[in-house]
């Protein structure tokens, strides 16, 4: 039936709909006006030029006030309403589009709320759904709407997944009694990260990478701008005061970096809260925009506790959802459920949230026939580095030689860790490349088990296990090398369809991940 009421987004949306078409210009903005405003006498220079010289600040002007309009139009355009079961939306610029999301389809709804959007009491809601378009695209996005409009959609979306669809009721209809929808359970609060936690969380995390990634991208776009041989006669200068005053500088600048990175993690994830009903799991967190997904249990295909060795060293892990469609942010990035807790604290609330699933299951090992399988693939390519260190920087080059026992101690550290574990119809794999990880994960998720055997590896009678399962739309997979065929063959026909009558412990557990 026709729904009436037909709802728009909150006027806010178009001055976010400018902001965004702004941002995506500002790098193009920075190197037009860039070159015109430092060259020929700078700003006096542009104005001295007469109305030529202001051209380019003219064509700013203009692309500016287009896309206000332009917000304004997408604003004004863009309506939503319900009708038969499906969340309907009309939207488009120049070209109107109408798309039409079944409710029952829809997998999450994940609300964003920006420094503008709590000024008003808004959010911004985006809905998932399980095949939704590219990397990081979500089915729909609603900019700015009122929490009260975004808990209708929610509502809606779980009256259609009970089986129970809401129409508008017309005169006739209207003394007809209502159909009693059953109430969802509450969501319950399972876990909020301690200031401790997410202070050690920042001062470890590898965010000083991303800053300087993004500094290095950001310098990229001036490319053709940057004169690289002055500023290489500059460096080669600046090294004659000593490589102690050069290091001293490189080292405040990673210190800045660190810093940089410190309170970005810090404001991504103050107030981290996990909450989980019957159906859902949900994630709270942020200072400066907060953010609240959702991870439907049934979506659920593994999880992956993850520990580098410092954190290891004092019990503490990741912990990672590998979810099917399932992303968070405007990018393809993993889930976190938990960014960093004690093992000794997160493993009851896993409990809770995953009852079926064994946490601490008892491993088989690699052999120790298997050991030097995982250092001595490293020794082709450090054989050639060390003989060339050696050779031209000698007798300092000589230290390279490290490299050796360096290696094969990491080697035997992986050996100690590559382990796995089949109880009923759960499969866990573990191992570590220079972090620990453990995966977990049930029979019916695994999309398929891949065994490999290299020419060295069968006189050895070994074997490399490949468990892949689907997740976001690349998948995940966990691999276990060096294992003794025998292990291979077992996993193998645990995952392979049998008509044999299951036995009583395994009739228990569970085909998949459920709250």
């Amino acid at each position: 039936m026709m729904s009436e009421m037909r709802y728009k987004l909150h006027p806010l949306s178009a001055f976010l709909n400018f902001i965004k078409a702004l941002k995506e210009l500002i790098v193009p903005f920075i190197v037009i006006f860039g070159v015109n405003l430092f060259r020929d006498g700078g700003v006096s220079g542009m104005f001295n030029q007469g109305w030529q010289g202001m051209i380019p600040f003219l064509m700013g002007i203009v692309v500016v006030l287009f896309m206000l309009v332009a917000g304004i139009i997408k604003w004004k355009r863009f309506v939503y309403w319900f009708e038969d079961g499906e969340l309907r939306i009309e939207y488009g610029l120049f070209v109107k589009k109408k798309r039409y999301i079944p409710f029952d389809r829809i997998q999450s709804l994940n609300y964003t709320e920006g420094i503008f959007h709590r000024l008003f009491g808004l959010v911004k809601v985006k809905v998932e759904t399980a095949g939704s378009g590219k990397v990081g695209e979500s089915e729909a996005v609603l900019t700015a709407i009122n929490r009260e409009d975004a808990d209708r959609i929610a509502s809606k979306m779980e009256e259609a997944k009970r089986g129970f669809h809401h129409h508008a009721l017309n005169d006739a209809e209207a003394e007809t009694a209502p159909v009693e929808i059953p109430e969802k359970q509450e969501a319950r609060v399972f876990y909020r990260m301690t200031l401790k936690e997410l202070m050690i969380l920042a001062t470890t995390s590898s965010g000083i990478g991303v800053v300087l990634s993004a500094v290095a991208v950001f310098l990229s776009q001036f490319s053709d701008l940057i004169p690289y041989e002055a500023l290489y006669e500059e460096v080669m200068q600046f090294l004659r005061f000593g490589y102690l005053i050069a290091a001293l500088v490189i080292f405040v600048v990673l210190a800045i970096a660190w810093v940089i990175s410190v309170f970005l993690t810090i404001f991504a994830n103050y107030q981290f809260t996990i909450q989980a009903d019957e159906d859902n799991i949900y994630i709270t967190r942020g200072l400066l925009e907060k953010k609240k997904i959702s991870v439907p249990f049934k979506r659920v295909q593994g999880i992956k506790i993850s520990q580098n060795p410092l954190r290891e060293w004092f019990g503490y892990a990741t912990v990672t959802v590998e979810s099917a469609g399932g992303s968070l942010g405007d990018k393809e990035e993993k889930i976190r459920l938990f960014p960093l807790a004690k093992k000794s604290v997160m493993l009851p609330v896993l409990s809770e949230l995953f009852p079926e699933t064994e946490w601490e299951p008892k491993l088989t090992g690699a052999p120790k026939r298997s050991v030097r399988f995982f250092y001595r693939l490293d020794f082709f390519w450090m054989a050639p580095f060390i003989a060339a260190m050696s050779y031209f920087f000698y007798p300092y080059g000589l230290v390279s030689l490290l490299l050796v026992p360096v290696v094969m101690l990491l080697g035997i550290w992986q050996h100690r860790t590559v382990g796995y574990a089949l109880t009923g119809r759960q499969l866990t794999m573990q191992f570590r490349g220079f972090s620990k990880h453990s995966f977990y994960l049930m029979k019916r998720r695994v999309q398929a088990i891949d065994i490999t055997q290299s020419y060295f590896q069968r006189r050895k009678q070994l074997a490399s296990i490949e468990a892949t399962i689907k997740s976001g739309m690349m998948g995940a997979s966990a691999r276990i090398n060096h294992m003794d065929t025998g292990d291979a063959e077992r996993i193998m026909a645990w995952y392979e369809p049998s008509s044999r009558p299951l036995p009583e412990d395994e009739k228990s557990q569970p085909e998949y991940f459920s709250g």
